[in-house]
């Protein structure tokens, strides 16, 4: 069984917003009218609150959803220590599996009529000692989004990451600019020259919002999640 719409959000690097993007995709669907979770396989730096472990960017995911996951679902691996996910694993005493992520996702297409999946770091960030994020996403098979942090350097890591995607045989659905560096110059030639570059679409230009929420992220999307969204990859969609 597959869900209607799926997505694996990737990014240029840490802390340019998947997140934030990540929520405005879902914000955007549960505004269609489709059923819609958000997963995160694996999120590290975790606090306690009211004796639960939470993590930020499950938590985000999780309010702008409309269908309620258990946590061991959401987020199957959620690690204490806000570091590399195969270093945080390691000090948790666990191991990284790309099997169980992938019999929890496919619990999430039974729950759920869209699913977002929410990477780690960047597209190559280790998981363990011969398993990353690109394996993972590989092993998934779904469309992948790219975010693309505005900042310094950013086309150049925007197409190296565009080749690595296309390299596992997955589809690049679209791509979204995401301003994170308030000082960055000449953002439109950087977001042209992108746009000259990548096959996939721009699905839309995120600038520094006052009041970073799904919501107001979504309002900068050109995002129409169906009839035309790609399909994942038969052989690898469970």
């Amino acid at each position: 069984m597959t869900a209607a719409f799926q997505c694996f959000v990737t990014g240029t690097d840490t802390e340019i917003g998947k997140t934030l993007i990540s929520s405005a995709l879902l914000y955007a669907l549960v505004q269609a009218g489709v059923r819609a979770a958000g997963m995160k396989p694996i999120a590290a730096g975790t606090e306690l609150r009211d004796g639960v472990m939470h993590n930020d960017d499950v938590d985000r995911l999780a309010a702008a959803s409309n269908v309620s996951l258990p946590p061991g679902l959401a987020a199957p691996y959620l690690l204490r220590e806000p570091a590399a996910p195969h270093w945080a694993a390691a000090l948790d005493g666990v191991r990284i599996d790309g099997a169980h992520i992938l019999a929890c996702h496919a619990r999430i297409v039974e729950l759920a009529d869209a699913v977002v999946v929410e990477g780690v770091g960047g597209f190559r960030v280790p998981l363990s000692d011969r398993f990353d994020t690109a394996d993972l996403a590989q092993q998934l098979g779904l469309p992948v989004v790219m975010v693309v942090g505005l900042r310094l350097g950013c086309v150049n890591h925007a197409l190296l990451t565009a080749d690595a995607i296309a390299a596992r045989g997955l589809t690049l659905a679209g791509w979204v600019a995401n301003a994170v560096d308030p000082q960055m110059r000449h953002v439109e030639a950087s977001v042209d020259a992108l746009g000259m570059r990548l096959s996939a679409p721009l699905l839309g230009c995120v600038p520094r919002l006052p009041l970073a929420t799904a919501a107001a992220a979504a309002a900068h999307l050109n995002f129409s999640p169906l009839p035309d969204w790609p399909a994942g990859s038969p052989e690898h969609v469970i």
